[in-house]
């Protein structure tokens, strides 16, 4: 074996990556383009002796050949640039076109994202308005503590619904039971 050779090489009868794969497109003329799979079929099809690596250069040099421009990939399909049609948009809302400035005009730094920083010199606090406006805490009251007699002793006061100020106890009043009269005949 010779040291000095590269794996992924193609064999020299075989035309370069990016000769094959544009023959490819033209020749499976697809309206959408072709996919990764029928052009690498093609390739097979058409070239028979590939290296083992054909998977990976081809798609070595189908990323290339996309970042350069050669190609367009849309919709999981690869086509030939067309100089003459408009650029395809993504998703989304398109942006604003931007107008070009007068020249001369000195760009201020954009603001900074997120919350300002406090001011190290400002050592004056601010009141709290929930404090000043009125006597309660904030938040949650408090729950009231339990009964010190324990859980599980009911005091008959305690089962009397408390009074308010009007004289009436609160909640639901209790059901009337009706009284039995013995009515002699």
């Amino acid at each position: 074996m010779a040291t000095g050779q590269v794996i992924n090489k193609p064999p020299p009868s075989l035309p370069p990556y990016p000769e094959m794969i544009l023959e490819a497109i033209e020749a499976l003329n697809e309206e959408n383009g072709s996919n990764k799979s029928s052009i690498s079929k093609y390739i097979e099809s058409t070239y028979g002796g590939l290296p083992q690596a054909h998977k990976v250069l081809l798609n070595v040099h189908l990323a290339k050949m996309r970042e350069s421009g050669v190609l367009v990939f849309w919709k999981n399909n690869y086509t030939k640039r067309d100089p003459n049609a408009p650029p395809r948009r993504g998703r989304g809302r398109p942006p604003k076109p931007k107008e070009p400035l007068p020249p001369g005009t000195v760009l201020s730094p954009p603001r900074p994202r997120g919350r300002p920083s406090k001011d190290p010199n400002d050592l004056q606090k601010p009141l709290k308005a929930s404090v000043v406006g009125s006597g309660r805490p904030r938040g949650r009251p408090r729950k009231m503590a339990w009964p010190t007699g324990g859980l599980g002793k009911v005091s008959p006061a305690s089962k009397a619904k408390p009074v308010t100020s009007s004289g009436r106890p609160r909640g639901r009043p209790p059901k009337v039971k009706p009284v039995f009269t013995e009515i002699s005949v």
